[in-house]
């Protein structure tokens, strides 16, 4: 397995990630992992956190992109859910470049807000092949009717995704950009690509409600996955891994592991 670490200019910061490549012959069916909106909690020294799951794809015979959005990680800017559309985008582009890549077989494998995120961008780009959501929100009402934009921005600041003391310049726009973001608009675009939801049905912050909505207004092919005791953090979840895989693989045209 090949690993080598990226680092992407967009607007005046970078987002940085890391490609694992299976070693063998190129080019793979490409997977851009995207992570969830932070908690803020700190760090479990036994969580290997993504870097871990994309080797476990990788070993599947996956080009694998990891990398942190805006206001996150190792990554430079503030938090921002429509900003994140934009660095998603900007991580398409540079992996359709890449001699390594199969362009014609390019997932991707969204978590919680990373999952909305992909949604979003998925409607809007066909080089998107296919489109696994874990644990995503259908909308961000609770957040967008709060009517405290300021109360999720302090709270950003205070565990470091909100870097600038100017930013964000408003505090409703800010907002508005979860209420565009909403997958529940966009769902339905993705088809005729493959949808794959896995959700939890004990999920503790994004109800099972949201997965039941989406898959009702996406189009076909669609499959929903409901687990019992996941909670919210599917990436720790081993049937996550091999579900995802085992509906990956036939897509990208691998037939064995």
């Amino acid at each position: 397995m090949l690993k080598k670490d990226i680092s992407l200019k967009i607007e005046n910061f970078a987002i940085n990630g890391r490609l694992f490549l299976p070693g063998d012959e190129a080019p793979y069916p490409m997977v851009c992992v995207c992570h969830g909106i932070p908690a803020g909690n700190p760090p479990d020294s036994n969580d290997g956190g993504y870097p871990l799951l994309a080797e476990k794809i990788c070993e599947h015979g996956f080009a694998v992109l990891i990398f942190n959005f805006r206001g996150t990680g190792i990554s430079g800017g503030n938090i921002d859910l429509l900003g994140w559309t934009r660095d998603l985008n900007c991580v398409i582009d540079h992996v359709s470049t890449l001699p390594e890549v199969d362009k014609s077989h390019m997932g991707l494998l969204g978590f919680s807000g990373g999952a909305a995120v992909s949604v979003y961008v998925a409607a809007r780009d066909s080089r998107v092949s296919c489109v696994a959501a874990c644990a995503c929100p259908a909308d961000f009402f609770l957040l967008i009717e709060s009517n405290k934009p300021e109360s999720y921005i302090d709270h950003y600041r205070k565990m470091g995704a909100i870097r600038d003391d100017d930013f964000p310049q408003s505090a409703e726009a800010w907002i508005e950009g979860f209420r565009q973001v909403s997958p529940i608009n966009y769902v339905a675009e993705i088809a005729p690509r493959p949808l794959l939801l896995i959700h939890s049905n004990d999920d503790e912050t994004v109800a099972i409600s949201h997965a039941h909505r989406l898959y009702e207004k996406a189009g076909e092919p669609k499959q929903l996955v409901e687990l019992n005791g996941a909670g919210h953090k599917l990436r720790h979840d081993d049937r996550v891994l091999d579900t995802f895989v085992d509906w990956f693989r036939p897509l990208s045209g691998i037939t064995d592991s």
